[in-house]
């Protein structure tokens, strides 16, 4: 029974998703926003285990400084942003290509300009800050092309089909963390060894092992292969902080990472990962509420209690 009840519930939300890609596209913009504010806040109040940890990752983000209800209403806030984040996803494939220019602030492009222009590949690190795919939209329209990424391989396959062909509608090109033809890192080397651009989300580790790195000043791990592939093959390794703006997106494209040189290859990885993960400090610090972290990042941070718990 628990098998059936899981392929119903896997069914019931791929078609979810499939309707609120149809639908919210019909919305007038400033309706599917109030609507989308409304579910922010709605998920917010029902405080369950995603909002909780949420809760919990950004009372380290913001180094405790926040009272209980100065945080609760960061919180809140963050779901907007992520409600926001899933609004604009679902209407981000009838956006034009003039759309996504006009709304775009993007600051340090020159970096991804200059490697480029040496005939190098391009890694370009992110966290869940913001809104990913409307920074992907933009850089395939600056790139004139697709760029590479990773996609997690999610349950049942129609679900995931349905993420493979809205990005790659979008003009990515994706290959599956597990499962595909050939090891995605494999795919990715050659992308690189021949002048692409890769972009990475690299603020969690889903798959074992993982690079040490403090992060908020706690420890944790970030997937090493950004950094890997930048050193296999020359690209440049290059952190990108996104967040959201009133009307549209920013992005702010860091310098280079160097990770080739002199010492263990283990050593130069580790390094370089730990940079990245400092210039995610610095940029999440800046708008919290646009980073959309509900899943457990450090070890010793478990999600909060459920409110009707907390108290003594």
């Amino acid at each position: 029974m628990s098998g059936a009840r899981e392929r119903l519930t896997a069914g019931l939300s791929d078609a979810g998703y499939a309707a609120g890609w149809r639908a919210v596209r019909m919305l007038p913009e400033p309706s599917a926003r109030a609507l989308f504010d409304r579910a922010g806040e709605w998920a917010a109040g029902r405080d369950g285990a995603g909002v909780r940890q949420l809760r919990a990752n950004l009372r380290v983000v913001t180094g405790g400084r926040l009272t209980e209800p100065e945080l609760a209403d960061l919180t809140r806030r963050a779901m907007r942003s992520y409600a926001r984040y899933w609004q604009e996803a679902f209407r981000l494939p009838s956006l034009t290509a003039q759309r996504i220019r006009r709304d775009s602030e993007v600051i340090g492009i020159e970096h991804i300009a200059r490697a480029r222009a040496d005939g190098r590949g391009v890694v370009l690190a992110l966290p869940h800050s913001g809104n990913w795919d409307a920074a992907g939209a933009w850089f395939t329209d600056w790139l004139d092309g697709p760029f590479m990424t990773v996609a997690e391989r999610l349950r049942p396959e129609s679900l995931y089909r349905r993420f493979l062909e809205y990005r790659e509608g979008l003009g990515f090109r994706v290959v599956p963390l597990t499962g595909g033809d050939r090891p995605s890192a494999e795919v990715l080397r050659e992308w690189l060894d021949d002048g692409g651009v890769a972009c990475l989300l690299v603020d969690r580790n889903l798959g074992a092992g993982g690079v040490p790195v403090t992060f908020f000043g706690r420890p944790t791990t970030m997937p090493g292969g950004a950094a890997l592939l930048a050193e296999r093959t020359g690209a440049a390794l290059l952190p990108v902080v996104g967040r959201f703006t009133p009307g549209g997106w920013r992005l702010c494209v860091h310098p280079e990472v160097p990770v080739r040189g002199s010492g263990r290859l283990k050593d130069r990885v580790a390094t370089a990962m730990q940079q990245v993960a400092d210039v995610f400090t610095a940029g999440i610090a800046e708008h919290p509420e646009d980073w959309h972290m509900l899943g457990r990042i450090w070890p010793d941070v478990p999600p909060d209690p459920p409110r009707a718990q907390a108290a003594p």
